[in-house]
């Protein structure tokens, strides 16, 4: 068994091993989200917990962990007799990525279900999990249908299967982290809100600190138990601390001053709903029982709202996650009672090693995962820039106001990852059919089945009211839903673009499509092109903030290479079709049309289209093209595309809405007429 790295071993990181430590004395605080760039000890912080938390009791061989002294009425496994419970360690569990929806909730044996009655289950990882640790590495990658599931547990504390009539129930109430890179994309709003706290993570750039998380690592990788029985003082004095915190926990008083300081907090900040309110008095509370308090402090709400607010207060993806400190101060200032003083963030009420409201002794700490590396400058793309700036260049623009945008999509039935845009064959969504299955059965058609078994029931010597079902007569629904597409952008930043008014409103446009991006779950990537080439200024990827970032210091100037654009484009999905077959893609030019630079530009223009037509990519034409002479070379490029062309007017939604209604409104004045 693989000896885990020590909690009290990692080096720094006080944020999130405060927020652990709490959610391990008071688990209604509702878990942690920890964000951070790669190499940041996320992973090794959270495995470590496990071994701090107390023995779980049980009832003896109940594989969904019901409690001895209230055992669940409704357990598969029971009914179960109160007392008489085994202890066992507490369970972190880890959740897959690419975890099926069976490998989540459990599944359900169909042709016994069918033939027999009997409810044969076979529980899934929400079982596991329950009273103890479920843990999602990047759970911003996590797929749709997992996340649904997720927030019906997190929500109810149970977790439900149902097929086809026959049903299954059991408790899961377990303790949510996860960790995630907010470069490879965000979460949805939904199941952000399921965390209770949140922290953000980075890799010190103090050179003593990174030297000690160093030796630590390598003294660890030679001897992992030397290592660890050289931290067993300091995890046994942990562990014994959150038992003492949590028999400490219900005679916390939290008085009317500090639930005043935590609902003009919640308001002052413009959080949505009353989750925040509920979250930052769990965690107040908590932090005061982790200090050995009996009454909450200030200093104990400011440290809850750090953690508590910072994820709730994003209204779009583009918003960076934080909080303003001085205006939390003043708020917490103008609504203090007459025993609270000025909140005082360094304070240290019991001088131990949990300080400040409970925070962790900062020279504790534990390794960041290898290969700790800053962050790259914002617009730093890892690609050459262009060596066609020059002459003419204009320095950036900022984009105008994003607006919802007309529903651009790929033609055809896809097989990709499930999302929001183009029509798919995915798990779930309408049923449209039946076949026989490939593998493990997951969703049932139950009419396909009965009549695939029908005509062979004589055969099969069958006598009583049961079905005889065999493996040959089950069908597997096939259903239709939506997948996520590669969404490139291919953006003209040319000479012809650069009038500042226009460039802001195409940055605006484009700035709309990525936050449209966002919400139906794609990938997406940047390709530019001026003077005299083309730069990928944002592989295809995830993170939608990172095509913003990228976006917003695009510079403008020079010649038009627009056949340049067409081949790096087609260069990146060449490279991407072999990353990930199954997704299509969908490629957007943001071009006036105009083509300049080498010899016949608008020739080697045409035949880069015919080139991307040819292998069937879908494609739009977005016409930036203004003023009262219009060439219509925008529209030419989209037929040599196989492509539609939209104007910047026609790609917002209201105006498309507006245009069908004037068009109603026409058709029914005739009609009176």
């Amino acid at each position: 068994m693989t000896t885990p790295f020590p909690f009290t071993a990692v080096v720094g990181q006080d944020d999130l091993r405060l927020a652990l430590l709490l959610n391990a004395v008071s688990p209604a605080v509702g878990g942690v989200l920890v964000r951070g760039e790669k190499g940041t000890a996320k992973s090794t912080a959270v495995r470590a917990l496990s071994a701090l938390l107390p023995e779980v009791p049980i009832v003896p061989g109940c594989r969904f962990s019901c409690d001895p002294d209230v055992p669940d009425p409704a357990c598969p496994d029971g009914p179960h007799e109160p007392g008489g419970g085994a202890g066992r360690p507490a369970r972190m569990v880890e959740l897959p990525v690419g975890a099926s929806e069976d490998r989540l909730v459990g599944a359900l044996d169909i042709e016994r279900a069918l033939a027999e009655g009997v409810r044969a289950f076979e529980p899934g990882l929400l079982a596991d999990a329950h009273r103890g640790i479920l843990y999602v590495d990047e759970v911003n990658l996590l797929h749709d249908h997992l996340v649904d599931l997720l927030l019906d547990a997190a929500a109810m504390g149970a977790s439900y299967v149902e097929r086809e009539g026959v049903s299954v129930r059991h408790a899961a109430r377990f303790l949510l982290v996860g960790t995630m890179n907010p470069e490879e994309g965000e979460l949805r709003p939904q199941l952000l809100d399921r965390f209770g706290l949140t922290v953000e993570v980075a890799a010190s750039r103090e050179p003593d600190q990174r030297v000690e998380v160093v030796r630590r690592r390598l003294a660890y990788d030679d001897d992992p138990a030397s290592f660890a029985a050289r931290w067993a003082d300091e995890e046994a004095a942990v562990r014994q601390r959150i038992v003492a915190a949590r028999e400490l926990l219900p005679q916390v008083r939290l008085g009317d001053g500090a639930l005043r300081q935590i609902a003009a907090t919640c308001a002052a900040f413009e959080v949505d709903g009353m989750r925040a309110d509920i979250v930052m008095a769990r965690t107040a509370t908590a932090l005061a029982a982790w200090a050995g308090r009996t009454d909450v402090l200030a200093e104990d709400v400011r440290q809850a709202a750090l953690l508590a607010l910072p994820h709730r207060r994003r209204r779009n993806p583009f918003d960076a996650p934080g909080l303003d400190e001085d205006k939390l101060d003043e708020t917490l200032q103008e609504f203090a009672g007459p025993e609270d003083g000025d909140p005082d963030p360094d304070s240290d009420p019991d001088g131990g090693p949990g300080g400040g409201g409970g925070q962790p002794a900062p020279d504790d700490g534990g390794p960041q995962d290898d290969g700790s590396a800053a962050r790259p400058e914002a617009g730093d793309s890892g690609e050459p820039q262009p060596s066609g700036a020059g002459a003419g260049e204009q320095s950036a623009v900022r984009a105008s106001e994003p607006f919802r945008t007309k529903v651009l999509s790929v033609p055809g039935l896809g097989e990709g990852a499930a999302g929001r845009r183009s029509r798919a064959r995915t798990e779930h969504g309408r049923t449209t059919g039946a076949r026989r299955p490939r593998g493990a059965l997951t969703k049932l058609h139950l009419a396909a089945t009965v009549q695939a078994a029908a005509p062979h029931q004589r055969a099969r010597g069958r006598s009583g009211p049961g079905l005889v079902v065999r493996r040959d007569d089950l069908r597997q629904a096939t259903r239709e839903g939506r997948e996520g597409n590669l969404v490139l952008f291919v953006v003209d930043a040319s000479g012809s673009m650069a009038a500042r008014q226009r460039m802001s409103a195409v940055k605006g446009a484009v700035l709309s499509l990525l936050l449209d991006a966002y919400q139906r779950r794609d990938k997406v990537g940047l390709v530019t092109f001026r003077g005299k080439e083309a730069q990928v200024a944002l592989p295809p990827t995830s993170s939608v903030d990172a095509a913003a970032v990228r976006l917003e210091s695009l510079p403008t100037g020079g010649r038009t290479p627009l056949a340049a654009g067409l081949l790096k484009a087609h260069e990146v999905l060449r490279i991407e079709r072999l990353r990930d077959p199954a997704r299509r893609a969908l490629v957007v030019v943001v071009t006036d049309g105009r083509a300049t630079g080498g010899p016949e530009p608008v020739a080697l223009a045409g035949r880069a289209a015919r080139l991307l037509a040819a292998e069937g990519t879908a494609s739009v034409v977005v016409d930036c093209e203004s003023g009262p002479v219009r060439l219509g070379l925008a529209g030419q490029l989209a037929g040599e595309l196989g492509g539609t062309a939209v104007t910047l007017d026609e790609l917002r939604a209201d105006s498309i809405a507006g245009l069908v209604r004037d068009v109603q409104g026409i058709s029914t004045s005739r009609r009176a007429a």
